[in-house]
């Protein structure tokens, strides 16, 4: 098993994909706190490409930013660090650079604005934490689409306005070059 991530609640027992799924539409403190779990689970089981999509959900969580979660466990900009920059040799990571950048073209749903703007924030981490030779940009899609990277001022800007209090500030506190 490998090492929990230090910015996760600890995994209890084997948890799956359907203890998210019993939130069904609710997107509160306790599916909060059942995303950065869950993610923790898939990441000492060995998948750390899996343990990213849950701190997807975690930041789509519909929080005020006041829940006392937020203080014992805020938003996951560092465990997602983390995750990268102790990504283990062998399993499957995917291309978070890419798959952060798909996200915030993509996002539907609610709070759709804000999710983006995280979605960028990883997008830059990841940049930051990979190297780019083997996790590169989809250069494609920046083409066809004509594609303008916002840059970390622009994405910290937007977090700081329309994230959860104190958000741009962890991120800061965590990777200040981002």
């Amino acid at each position: 098993m490998i090492a929990p991530c230090p910015f996760l609640p600890a995994a209890r027992g084997n948890l799956s994909y359907r203890e998210l799924r019993a939130f069904g539409e609710r997107r509160d403190a306790e599916f909060y706190l059942a995303a950065l779990t869950y993610a923790q689970c898939l990441w000492q089981r060995g998948l750390p490409a899996q343990a990213i999509l849950p701190l997807d959900r975690a930041w789509g969580a519909e929080l005020r930013g006041d829940e006392p979660i937020l203080h014992l466990w805020p938003a996951p900009y560092a465990a997602l660090i983390w995750m990268l920059e102790n990504r283990p040799q062998g399993p499957f990571l995917g291309n978070p650079v890419r798959h952060f950048q798909h996200l915030a073209t993509r996002v539907r749903g609610t709070r759709r604005e804000i999710r983006s703007w995280r979605a960028w924030a990883c997008f830059h981490l990841a940049e930051k934490a990979l190297p780019s030779s083997e996790f590169p940009r989809d250069f494609h899609q920046i083409q066809r689409d004509s594609l303008t990277i916002p840059s970390p001022a622009h994405v910290r800007q937007n977090l700081a306005e329309l994230g959860w209090p104190g958000e741009a500030a962890w991120l800061d506190a965590h990777h200040p070059s981002v």
